[in-house]
Parts: structure tokens; C-alpha cells; sequence
């Protein structure tokens, strides 16, 4: 019996190795996950908008939504390093039918 399981415990790490040798993802691969939400956002909250800094560029705030207690939460804007030559798209919440999906912000050209 032990070595029964000894066996397929060798053949399952041969096979993750092998896995991992040959399966390389792609640099620009990305993973989203979406779930509907019923609830509308609330609207966005007035945020001043801080001095300009060098290098950086304002991303204004947003509701997120917080599944643990049922309810949107603000989260306060913040800096993010500029992009040479490219623009910052922000996060924005959309709507399908009678469902909110989130859809993060993003750079593009």
C-alpha cells in the first residue's frame, strides 16, 4: 500500500515538473474574474483632486463592492506612475442586463 502511494506521488511530481517546463504563459496574460451584483453603485463621491505631481497621475476614487457585508465601500483615489506613452483608462462599473460588473482600470494606447 505505501508503495502504491509512493508511486503515484512520484508520477504526480514528475507530471507537475514536466507541467511546469513546458507551459510558459504569455508576459501580457491576464485573469478576470466577474460577478454580478444587483445592487447599483451609489454615485461617485467629490474627491479634490491633490497638486499635480511629476511622473504620476491622479486615479479618482470608486465604490468597491465588499461581499462580506453585503454593501458598496469608497475607495479613496491615489497616485499611479505615468506611462510613457500611454493613457490611463480608470475603473468603471458597468451594467448588463440586471446585473453591476466591475471593470478594472486600465493603460492603453
Amino acid at each position: 500500500m505505501i508503495s502504491m502511494t509512493r508511486k503515484l506521488a512520484l508520477v504526480a511530481g514528475i507530471g507537475l515538473a514536466l507541467a511546469g517546463v513546458s507551459y510558459t504563459p504569455p508576459a501580457t496574460a491576464q485573469v478576470s474574474v466577474g460577478v454580478g451584483i444587483r445592487v447599483a453603485p451609489p454615485a461617485p463621491r467629490y474627491e479634490r483632486m491633490p497638486p499635480a505631481r511629476r511622473g504620476f497621475i491622479w486615479s479618482q476614487g470608486y465604490w468597491r463592492w465588499e461581499p462580506r457585508v453585503h454593501r458598496y465601500v469608497w475607495v479613496p483615489g491615489t497616485w499611479v506612475r505615468a506611462r510613457a506613452g500611454y493613457r490611463w483608462y480608470p475603473g468603471v462599473w458597468v451594467r448588463r442586463g440586471p446585473n453591476w460588473y466591475w471593470r478594472d482600470g486600465y493603460w492603453g494606447r
